[in-house]
């Protein structure tokens, strides 16, 4: 029986992390620092790379590899990670959530923790250990392809929600088994990508990296999330993986975190490839560990890269030993010397994709739900009322014609990461019965009576091979190279002649899953293939029309888009995404969601986020306003609420003080809303260029129809910084705007005036 040290339960982790760590031989620690793919098979990852950490695994590779590496020679248990973004992606029967943009519409971090809950609890039994999520990148650039993998574009909300995430998903803590370990990624400032190309150089001063895209992710380093990813571009000239600024100077120093560092897919081949910095791998190897990366994903040459460094007296074997023991750590944290955490066939059937979490999925598809226009046609019921079945009450007959490419398909309702996504060979899809499309839900839930028709109306595309190979360098398969359709005649008149004999029309058009994710950067924001032509036929024929932009993220839309009686956008809202689109048009729960992100009119406007530092030459093109389509924060219920009397508790603060307001808040219509009342702060003048205003609070309020409340709103002083030009985050005495109201838009938000001594 061994009886070493580290295999004493009852011994503090540090004592077992040193004993283990002084049995290890060299190439040991190093495939401790390696997590490699397991798609292709674990038998070698684990028999010649020794490896500490698999993803991608199927569940049958899971089971051999913890197997394997349980008669490994120091039984060193796996830790196990997989992209779990918005739910247990490559579980067959898992709950999908919706994307986090989509989640990101609620405003509502309790939910949004309740969704990592659920999402830890099934993941927690299949023998992934680890989630690559939440994504805290700043979605600015709308062309950017994983613009869905964000919370928006405002720095605040993000770490709102990112933060809730991360409680969600490491529970009441890592010896928690319902927990896994959260990932704050990618740091920082991926998304500031060059023309929106994912993966490109990021060209960010450090005053802009700590002004905007630094916030979400020192709080939740603050709060203890288990691990950071760290990015693919590079930031004024130095890549992520090697910047010593960011990983040692403000992660590990400035925010004290000592947690574990994850490259992403194969950052330190990129560092000798394509940003070609080394000439070969024990430099490139080397130059990993002294910046202060843990574990190495899919760079399998960093196996020997790393074991030559150290022999050519590159690299001190003790920063490995760093390393490793910040990764045995979390192996000891989580108790996989004494459990595993293998799959669990018996829990598994109890929780994954359960009745109790799909009710939750269910309100979360609501609340992402964002109505953007209405002229009065929504809802098409004047009562919530439902019969014993769960439909809507009766009432008089009508006929919905549903029509468009997007009504009738699961994937897209499902969005990226997801099953049939394109990561996973070996999994192809969740259970068609499990994801409800457009179509799906109304015809599930009309009254009794009612007609429902569809009609595809349009394609959006087809595929063809890139012409510079089917593999990037890495490895990683490129994406097949999108060709818009052309419209098709017959499609658009056999919709037309549905629209005509309906009483209402529901269009679903957006984006497809070919046009979202890594590598799937898009050059146009526009609907492609047929999807406009359809759109202005549909107008033509006078039937009244709710167009559904059913997409991954904001996009251009048409005129005849514009002009349509009602908008609905829908950022890919999972298995009940169909249900809670119906119930919203039918009026059988109240339309709540807010906008994370602004809707641009153009691509040429990009970026459009609310609060860019304002220009001397006036804030619009010589051809087009630079105001967006749709601003962030707003959104539209099924009632009208005035904002009036803002004033503040004391206008004279100090540092430590916090600023407390009132606003009072009136249901003005019929219908009962969930109010999100915003809270912004402008700092009058500054000693550096600052934005205009930002978001630093918010209050969600229910208000019955004709019901007027007082709602209490505080921001800390010490959240009214910015950074100067020194690059030092400061509250700077002075003038205050307080700036309260329902959207970002200036004209939409009441002002009171408060200093600071």
């Amino acid at each position: 029986m061994n009886t070493a040290p580290y295999l004493n339960a009852t011994l503090p982790v540090p004592e077992r992390v040193a004993d283990l760590l002084g049995r290890m031989t060299l190439a040991e620690k190093v495939g401790q620092m390696l997590q490699l793919d397991a798609r292709n098979g674990v038998e070698d990852l684990i028999d010649d790379y020794l490896v500490g950490s698999i993803l991608h695994a199927s569940p049958e590779n899971l089971v051999l590899a913890a197997k394997l590496a349980a008669e490994s020679r120091l039984g060193i248990p796996l830790i196990v990670g997989e992209d779990c973004i918005h739910g247990h992606s490559f579980f067959y029967g898992a709950t999908i959530f919706p994307t986090q943009l989509g989640m990101a519409a609620s405003w509502d971090p309790q939910l949004v923790e309740h969704v990592a809950r659920i999402t830890a609890v099934e993941v927690s039994t299949t023998g992934i250990h680890w989630t690559f999520s939440p994504v805290l990148c700043i979605a600015r650039d709308l062309r950017w392809g994983r613009v869905d993998e964000t919370f928006g574009e405002d720095p605040h909300l993000i770490g709102e929600l990112a933060s809730a995430m991360v409680r969600g998903y490491q529970g009441s803590g890592l010896d928690d088994p319902t927990a896994i370990l959260a990932t704050a990624k990618h740091f920082a400032g991926y998304s500031e990508t060059q023309g929106g190309r994912d993966a490109t150089e990021a060209d960010i001063s450090r005053r802009k990296m700590t002004s905007w895209y630094l916030p979400p992710f020192e709080r939740v380093a603050r709060e203890g999330v288990g691990t950071f990813m760290l990015g693919y571009q590079s930031t004024d000239g130095v890549p992520i993986t090697i910047n010593s600024w960011l990983l040692t100077d403000t992660l590990r120093e400035e925010w004290d975190y000592h947690g574990m560092l994850v490259t992403d897919w194969d950052n330190v081949g990129n560092l000798v490839r394509e940003q070609r910095l080394f000439p070969n791998y024990a430099q490139a190897a080397a130059a990993a560990v002294k910046a202060g990366n843990d574990l190495i994903m899919t760079t399998p040459a960093f196996f020997q890269g790393a074991q030559d460094a150290v022999a050519q007296g590159l690299l001190d074997e003790a920063l490995i030993d760093q390393a490793v023991s910040r990764i045995l750590t979390v192996k000891f944290r989580l108790g996989l010397f004494e459990n595993p955490r293998i799959a669990d066939p018996e829990r598994q059937a109890l929780v994954v994709g359960s009745p109790e979490h799909t009710a939750v999925n269910l309100e979360v598809a609501r609340r992402s739900l964002v109505l953007l226009n209405n002229d009065g046609t929504l809802p098409l019921l004047d009562s919530p009322a439902r019969d014993a079945s769960g439909r809507a009450a009766a009432a008089p007959p009508r006929r919905i014609a549903v029509i468009g490419p997007n009504a009738d398909d699961p994937e897209t309702t499902l969005g990226d990461w997801a099953g049939n996504s394109g990561q996973m060979a070996w999994m192809t899809g969740h259970p068609r019965a499990m994801t409800h499309t457009v179509l799906d839900g109304l015809r599930a839930l009309v009254p009794e009576g009612w007609e429902v028709t569809y009609a595809r109306g349009a394609d959006i595309l087809t595929l063809q091979d890139d012409p510079e190979g089917q593999v990037f360098a890495d490895g990683q398969p490129r994406p097949a190279v999108v060709v818009p359709c052309a419209p098709n005649p017959t499609l658009i008149a056999e919709a037309v002649e549905h629209a005509r004999a309906a009483d209402h029309v529901v269009v679903v058009v957006g984006d497809r899953i070919e046009l979202v994710g890594e590598g799937r950067s898009t050059a146009t924001l526009d609907l492609l293939g047929g999807q406009i032509a359809l759109l202005d036929a549909l107008a033509e024929t006078g039937t009244p029309m709710t167009v559904v932009l059913l997409a991954s993220k904001p996009l251009v839309l048409p005129p005849s888009a514009h002009a349509a009686s009602s908008l609905i956008w829908a950022a890919n809202p999972g298995m009940q995404g169909g249900v809670a689109l119906a119930e919203i048009l039918l009026g059988l729960v109240e339309p709540a969601g807010r906008l994370p992100i602004s809707f641009a009119r153009h691509v040429g406007q990009q970026p459009t986020f609310y609060n860019q530092i304002e220009g001397q030459h006036g804030t619009r093109y010589a051809d087009l306003t630079q105001s967006p389509a749709w601003a962030f924060g707003e959104g539209l219920s099924y009632t009208t609420v005035e904002y009036a009397n803002l004033t503040v508790e004391r206008q004279d603060l100090g540092m430590a003080d916090a600023v407390r307001g009132t606003v009072r808040v009136t249901n003005t219509g019929a219908r009962p809303c969930l109010e999100t009342v915003q809270v912004y702060i402008r700092d009058r003048y500054t000693s550096a260029t600052w934005a205009d205003r930002e978001l630093k609070s918010h209050v969600q309020v229910w208000l019955e129809p004709g019901e007027s409340r007082l709602v209490d709103v505080e921001v800390p002083v010490s959240a009214c910084s910015m950074v100067n030009a020194a690059g030092q985050r400061v509250v700077e005495p002075g003038e205050f705007h307080l700036l309260v109201g329902p959207s970002s838009r200036k004209d939409h938000l009441l002002e009171a005036h408060f200093t600071v001594a």
